[in-house]
């Protein structure tokens, strides 16, 4: 897959969440204490958001075999090429863990398709997709990744595909791989290279010296 292609098939826009504070006191015993990296990661949230990712990262959802399918399936969506690394050098796959658990409406939905994706996969090549080989994969990947190419017996392997392709999206392009990979710079600052001199002419100041 073309990955610029994909960007803007999906219409994506690239937000940058990072947020860095640099803090320090001066203790008693006169030796700078810098506020260590979690605690600066925690500021600006209220003790119940933090507590609720806490929680919610300390339980499991996937089991191993369905985040190896996962783990596939999203290099497959974004591979690692000359710009930037893959969707799992990124962490994608733990984000798509972490999100199933904070919107559990997706729970269901990617279970199941998981689930489709190995039985499809096990009666056309009789083994799971993480089993199956690179090119086996790439031809179920073929028959549910495009919506308007692909057979009624696959509907349901098209649904959670985008689904899947959704949350590989979102997971990657809001990390700072996937924000360098489209090349977002932010606000930066303009240089002032002095009034233009279509300007300094128009009024006549064309040989004023500053």
């Amino acid at each position: 897959m073309n990955r610029r292609d994909s960007i803007k098939a999906l219409g994506l826009t690239a937000l940058s969440t990072t947020v860095l504070i640099d803090a320090c006191k001066q203790p008693e015993n006169k030796t700078e204490a810098v506020v260590p990296e979690e605690t600066a990661k925690e500021a600006g949230r209220e003790k119940w958001e933090l507590d609720r990712d806490k929680k919610l990262k300390s339980e499991t959802f996937f089991n191993k075999h369905e985040m190896a399918t996962i783990t596939v399936l999203a290099d497959i969506i974004i591979p690692k090429d000359d710009v930037s690394g893959s969707a799992t050098d990124a962490k994608v796959p733990e984000f798509i863990e972490f999100i199933v658990k904070d919107i559990p409406e997706h729970q269901v939905p990617m279970r199941g398709g998981l689930k489709w994706l190995d039985v499809y996969c096990f009666n056309k090549y009789e083994k799971s997709f993480v089993e199956a080989s690179e090119e086996q994969q790439i031809s179920i990947i073929d028959e549910i990744a495009y919506p308007k190419k692909a057979k009624p017996e696959v509907q349901a392997g098209v649904i959670f595909f985008n689904r899947m392709r959704d949350l590989t999206a979102s997971g990657f392009y809001t990390t700072e791989i996937g924000v360098k990979d489209i090349g977002y710079m932010g606000n930066s600052p303009n240089q002032w290279a002095g009034v233009p001199d279509d300007v300094l002419k128009q009024y006549g100041m064309q040989n004023v010296k500053v």
